[in-house]
């Protein structure tokens, strides 16, 4: 089995996550953000299962002690629950880069959590690693779209409460990466670890639905086939690869650093939006990016 540092898996969650983040959002447009949110935790939780099947012998991650058990469902709350959720949300209200924006707001959050309750250090070239590249993945993302581009207007209804959400889920994910890092520790494999979060955000999720009837609506909205095929691929490649990746990264590395690697997203997003919809690549979008790796190059110097 490959082995990755916590800083590749966390470089590579980064990636994972931008194409996710194009995928959900296209879907979210067709068919709301809470039913994407809803299907991504039932598809991938079916995917874990049948990984853990053939990677453990069994279809659930039974052998979790309660104590962990606590720390991941914890975790899946503020995280998966109300985290994604609302920047499921914002992805729809503002767009994928406005909404990543706020989330460049988890590293200084995780950073400053994992100093105060896990009592985790970071070196003066890190902590400029950090600064660095927070302030390129914010110069790329903050850039004003480009004359008729189609995109969010600050005059939108929705605008405020977009940015609003998108904060209050950098918030989530930062917080739930902290209870995610206590329930892993002494090595518990992350993809059990994801999955259990997987299927506590889950049963919430779809609870809830049962609970407001909305459960026939969320299943006939996945007769919209676009929608359904780009939840699909977005569940693959986020909830299922990507998560259990970023857990990983946590376990392996400080919850600083991994936060700031994984927050690179908007920035692998300037080339797929190259590819996939003909984005110009401006001077500040490259400026932003060299700025950005020039942060990753401090915090991946060797101590």
């Amino acid at each position: 089995m490959i082995q990755l540092s916590g800083e590749a898996a966390a470089l590579a969650t980064a990636l994972l996550w931008s194409f996710t983040s194009m995928f959900f959002s296209f879907s979210g447009k067709r068919i709301g953000s809470a039913a994407v949110n809803r299907g991504r935790l039932l598809l991938a939780s079916l995917m874990y299962a049948a990984t853990h099947l053939w990677l453990y012998g069994s279809p659930l991650p039974l052998a979790t002690d309660g104590v962990r058990l606590g720390w991941l469902a914890l975790s899946a709350v503020l995280g998966l629950v109300l985290g994604d959720s609302a920047l499921f949300q914002a992805f729809v209200l503002v767009g994928p880069r406005i909404a990543m924006l706020m989330m460049a707001m988890v590293p200084i959050v995780s950073t400053v959590l994992a100093w105060l309750l896990l009592g985790q250090t970071m070196t003066g070239t890190e902590l400029l690693g950090i600064a660095v590249t927070v302030c390129g993945i914010a110069y790329v993302v903050s850039e004003p779209a480009a004359e008729g581009a189609h995109g969010p207007s600050k005059r939108d209804d929705g605008y405020k409460l977009g940015i609003a959400l998108g904060l209050a889920g950098a918030v989530g994910q930062a917080t739930g990466l902290i209870a995610a890092e206590r329930g892993l520790v002494g090595g518990y494999p992350a993809l059990s670890a994801s999955f259990v979060r997987m299927l506590v955000a889950g049963a919430i999720l779809w609870s809830l639905a049962a609970f407001r009837g909305q459960l026939g609506p969320a299943i006939r909205s996945w007769r919209d086939r676009p929608a359904l095929g780009s939840l699909a691929a977005g569940s693959v490649v986020g909830p299922f690869f990507g998560v259990t990746l970023s857990l990983y990264a946590i376990q392996h590395t400080r919850v600083g650093l991994a936060a700031t690697l994984m927050a690179l997203t908007p920035v692998f997003l300037i080339p797929l939006g190259r590819v996939a919809y003909g984005e110009k690549v401006s001077r500040r979008g490259v400026v932003g990016t060299l700025l950005a790796f020039v942060g990753v190059a401090l915090i991946l110097l060797p101590g």
